[in-house]
């Protein structure tokens, strides 16, 4: 009998300086580790035993776990590189080298970047890439390390299950915990968006089928999330609203009086639903994150989010603040007719609405979205390079504004929005310390998003470029294709057109 070793990483990515990005303390527990951690079965095949290890590299703050990515002869090793992204997917490749390079097997990289771009050019050289969710080929994989090779791609066939397992999530433990700022986690009640924004890489990566693993598997979760100490949970699924069984669930938590904070993100409909926004209240909701992202409702309809409306968002703000609620505001700057005017025109209108909280990002193609085809073909798209190999990634030549234009006006929307609601007063002390960092952050010209709290440097890009080199033979994975869908995709996209076909009405007026 052998041993099944799995090990999950979240990769970080490389800062401008080089170094591999690092925190003293991470924000939230990434959500994918530890939901591919609970699909992961206790013993597999005949009866071979199988542990777990999990690493999110944005807050281990030596490099003790690679370790864990070297041949050990009393084990089978399967490193497993999970959520990643396009900006992490260099430091993927680096990471599967060094476990190549180390005697490893069995490596495999999924998440968002293959699951929507072609590595085809990547593919055959030692390393797998799942294109699928978790669910349809986690098991597959499992038992393939144990048989001895892994296939060069899982998942081609087919990204999206028609149905969610009912996985109940095992929480980090206390050790893993004290990694970040609070005692939070992560689940996801609910996968999908019916909509169709282009620049957005949800319905690429989850589908516009909503689905959901059944209401007591999530409910389970959240029980064993409060037995293990977690005081707020983050409901990450992108469209909580548009959940068939959230008013079930949030009932369920209160009977329950589980009594767990948590934090969730409603699309702009939700200015529809009073009752709904009351009920979330009454169930402990303390943030809800909303993609107001623009008041231009030209721009809005330009990117295909007819369903946002500007005259709106107030109705979130007063419906928020009703419920106990923190209003959280995305904004997007930098749209195709944006210019420094507009930006400011933007930052003043939000002023009048005062929401609580409020986050900004630049307009940047994503690689797999309908957005970044369209650029790339219209040959707007180049790559930015800050004079390291992993600081390479897409921009686009914004027809009014530089890139250095559009990082400036985005540290200022902060420091000057931030700056506005501390001097308006009437912030609660966590409201306040949360004000403070926001505009301390971006006045030091980093994104309060980033991951973290106080960056650390351990290791560089340069450490592993030579492993890179003689893995992949690239200096840097190129811009990549978006990966097209497959028939089946494609069928359970259109099983979501109902469900927006029924608010036209409402959300198309």
């Amino acid at each position: 009998m052998t041993q099944l070793r799995v090990v999950l990483i979240k990769p970080s990515k490389y800062a401008i300086d080089g170094s591999v990005e690092r925190f003293k303390k991470g924000y939230l527990p990434n959500a994918t580790l530890y939901h591919i951690a609970s699909l992961t079965p206790e013993k597999i095949g005949d009866d071979v035993p199988v542990t777990v290890h999990t690493v999110d590299e944005y807050v281990w703050q030596d490099l003790s776990y690679l370790q864990l990515l070297q041949h050990d002869p009393d084990v089978t090793t399967l490193v497993a590189l999970v959520g990643v992204q396009s900006h992490q997917f260099q430091r993927a490749l680096d990471l599967t080298a060094y476990a190549r390079h180390h005697g490893v097997r069995h490596c495999v990289i999924g998440g968002p970047h293959p699951m929507t771009c072609d590595t085809s050019s990547l593919q055959g050289r030692g390393v797998s890439f799942a294109l699928a969710e978790a669910e349809l080929i986690w098991h597959q994989i499992l038992n393939d390390a144990l048989s001895g090779d892994l296939q060069p791609v899982y998942g081609a066939d087919r990204r999206w299950a028609e149905q969610l397992s009912n996985v109940v999530i095992n929480p980090p433990n206390m050790t893993e915990l004290a990694r970040y700022t609070a005692p939070m986690l992560g689940i996801y009640p609910v996968r999908g968006c019916p909509y169709q924004c282009n620049y957005c890489s949800v319905i690429k990566i989850s589908g516009r089928q909503v689905r959901s693993p059944d209401l007591d598997s999530t409910l389970e979760s959240l029980r064993r999330a409060k037995r293990a100490g977690i005081e707020l949970i983050m409901f990450v699924s992108d469209n909580f609203n548009k959940f068939p069984g959230v008013r079930e669930l949030l009932q369920a938590m209160i009977d329950e009086r589980l009594g767990l904070r948590f934090f969730c993100q409603c699309d702009a409909q939700i200015a529809k639903d009073p009752e709904l926004v009351a009920l979330l209240g009454h169930a402990h909701c303390v943030e809800m994150f909303v993609g107001i992202e623009s008041f231009n409702r030209k721009a809005l309809k330009a990117v295909n989010k007819y369903h946002n409306h500007p005259g709106h968002y107030a109705d979130i703000v007063r419906l928020c603040g009703e419920a106990g609620i923190r209003p959280h505001f995305s904004n997007i700057i930098g749209f195709p007719d944006d210019d420094e005017n507009e930006i400011r025109h933007h930052l003043d209108m939000l002023k009048k609405l005062h929401p609580t909280v409020a986050s900004f990002f630049i307009l940047t193609p994503i690689p797999g979205t309908e957005q970044y085809d369209d650029f790339r073909k219209a040959g707007l798209i180049t790559e930015k390079n800050l004079d390291r190999f992993d600081a390479t990634y897409p921009t686009w030549l914004h027809p009014n504004l530089s890139p250095d234009q559009l990082e400036e006006l985005l540290y200022h929307c902060y420091v000057s929005y931030y700056g506005f609601l501390l001097r308006a007063g009437g912030l609660s002390v966590d409201e306040q310390s949360q004000a403070i960092y926001h505009r301390y952050t971006a006045a030091q010209q980093t994104h309060p998003m980033a991951g973290g709290v106080d960056r650390i440097r351990v290791d560089t890009v340069a450490d592993y470029i030579t492993l890179r080199r003689a893995v992949y033979d690239i200096e840097l994975a190129p811009l990549p294709d978006s990966l097209p869908l497959s028939a089946q995709d494609i069928i359970l996209n259109r099983m979501a057109d109902w469900s927006v076909k029924r608010n036209a009405e409402h959300a198309f007026s």
